[in-house]
């Protein structure tokens, strides 16, 4: 009785209280993340608000000349139907950001949680044919093409938002789920699991309680570098022709509509490209400083510079 009071008492305060703190000075403090913290901020900014300052609406025709030239009335000037690019730049920005964010979260939801049960369940005798059922349908789904199971879900289903979200978790959740599964055998054995166990707690509680909170920063660098991922992944099928359909100002079919008017009118190309390549820079330099957060020797070699 005594043993488990014992062990109860260092199950109590498994997770140092500062964890949150530490990982907000980490990104502040490295470049990589400085900048891309302050690139995610400007890139959000221009999605939730741009639909607001749109001086037009995008999807409204012959507002000039086809292709016309910058000027005071079209900033970035007009497409091949006559629509003003800036307004279609700033509207277009929610689907790129929105679809992957969605996505990723559906996926790190099922299958991390589903690779967080079978870390857990590695080491358990009576459990492990859960986290080899697990493993396996991980290993089945990592064995499709992502692109071609993109492509048949889509056939199958249209070119809906909703398929979209689906296509792109189902393409992730098993990578998602293999990097948290080997996350938490990393700290499966740890004495404050053990006490958890001791103390008879049921599963829910040592997944939600005891192993999340210690695989916190993992996840949230694993969240943010499959948004990167994803943004790129859905943007590719928008140009494709396969995700947000005319007359969405989405800016993957922008620059496909465009692309073959590049010569005349440059900036129907150029800005709905840059804003994908901006934002997905921006994601990608916050993982980078998040790994080096999860990595000391990564830090270590950082400072030494």
């Amino acid at each position: 009785m005594s043993a488990i009071d014992e062990i109860g008492t260092v199950a109590e305060t498994p997770v140092p209280g500062g964890q949150q703190q530490r990982l907000w000075t980490s990104l502040t403090a490295s470049t990589s993340g400085t900048v891309g913290l302050t690139l995610s901020v400007l890139m959000l900014a221009i999605i939730v608000l741009g639909p607001f300052l749109a001086p037009y609406s995008p999807t409204q025709i012959g507002l000039g000349m086809p292709n016309d030239a910058p000027s005071w009335s079209h900033v970035f000037g007009t497409d091949e139907l006559g629509r003003d690019i800036l307004s279609r730049f700033l509207s277009g920005g929610g689907s790129v950001l929105l679809v992957p964010l969605l996505a990723v979260t559906l996926a790190t939801l099922v299958g991390g949680g589903l690779g967080v049960l079978g870390g857990y369940a590695s080491v358990q005798s009576r459990l492990r044919w859960l986290d080899q059922l697990i493993s396996s349908v991980f290993d089945l789904t990592l064995a499709l093409p992502p692109l071609l199971l993109a492509l048949v879900l889509i056939a199958g289903f249209g070119t809906s938002h909703m398929t979209m979200i689906f296509a792109v978790a189902l393409i992730f959740a098993p990578r998602t789920g293999r990097i948290l599964r080997g996350a938490t055998q990393a700290v499966v054995t740890s004495d404050y699991i053990t006490a958890a166990q001791a103390r008879g707690e049921g599963l829910p509680y040592i997944l939600v309680r005891e192993l999340l909170p210690n695989i916190a920063t993992t996840v949230i660098a694993e969240f943010t570098l499959r948004m990167t991922w994803a943004v790129i992944f859905v943007a590719a099928l928008s140009f494709l022709g396969l995700g947000a359909q005319p007359p969405s100002s989405d800016w993957g079919l922008m620059v496909a509509q465009a692309r073959s008017f590049i010569t005349v009118s440059p900036l129907a190309v150029l800005a709905p490209a840059t804003g994908i390549a901006v934002l997905s820079v921006s994601l990608n330099l916050v993982a980078d400083a998040l790994s080096q957060h999860l990595d000391p020797a990564s830090r270590r070699k950082g400072a030494t510079v």
